[in-house]
């Protein structure tokens, strides 16, 4: 495995290796001790998630209050993604920054998204099955997210805002200056 710091360097690339032939293929897709080692700290993951979505089907944005704060590990199994973390920590160097990498069935990269980021994809191909790890349990009543169409995130979606598909929720997420409940860049998230 390949880890990459991003743009945002709290937000890690990961690049496996993949074993390919006339059978099929075979990758590593997460290693413990090698993600540890590299991020330089413990991430408990505690939950799978799974979701299947057609073309332009738009998932995010959305984060967890402490102290259910989660880290996401996320990858494609088939399809294409646009994946985007956005920084929201308020005081960090790159608030309001987002890091966005297309992420696929084909070359099995992976994101890592610590807490204190809000996350969301778009489905670029006709149907996309997405999974990822959490380090704290799906908790809704903290449930939170921001505007896909956040004006100051500069969010290039990669396709027309008439092609998205959002659920209800989704679609009334607040702008960010409506909301009041955000991180904050010092706080030790892992300790």
């Amino acid at each position: 495995m390949n880890f990459i710091r991003a743009v945002i360097p709290d937000v890690i690339i990961i690049d496996p290796k993949v074993h390919g032939d006339e059978r099929g293929y075979f990758v590593e897709t997460y290693r413990h001790d090698k993600f540890e080692e590299f991020l330089g700290f413990k991430v408990n993951f505690c939950q799978d998630n799974e979701s299947r979505s057609h073309r332009g089907v738009l998932r995010g944005l959305h984060y967890q209050l402490a102290p259910f704060s989660q880290s996401k590990l996320v990858r494609v199994i088939d399809g294409r993604v646009l994946d985007v973390a956005v920084d929201i920590r308020v005081g960090s160097p790159t608030f309001g920054k987002h890091v966005a990498v297309e992420l696929n069935g084909k070359n099995k990269r992976q994101m890592f998204i610590p807490r204190g980021f809000l996350h969301g994809f778009v489905v670029l191909s006709d149907t996309c099955t997405f999974t990822y790890k959490v380090d704290n349990y799906y908790a809704p009543e903290y449930d939170r997210g921001i505007a896909f169409d956040e004006p100051s995130f500069n969010i290039n979606w990669q396709m027309p805002h008439e092609d998205l598909s959002l659920s209800a929720k989704d679609l009334n997420q607040p702008k960010l200056l409506a909301v009041k409940d955000l991180f904050s860049y010092d706080v030790d998230y892992y300790a």
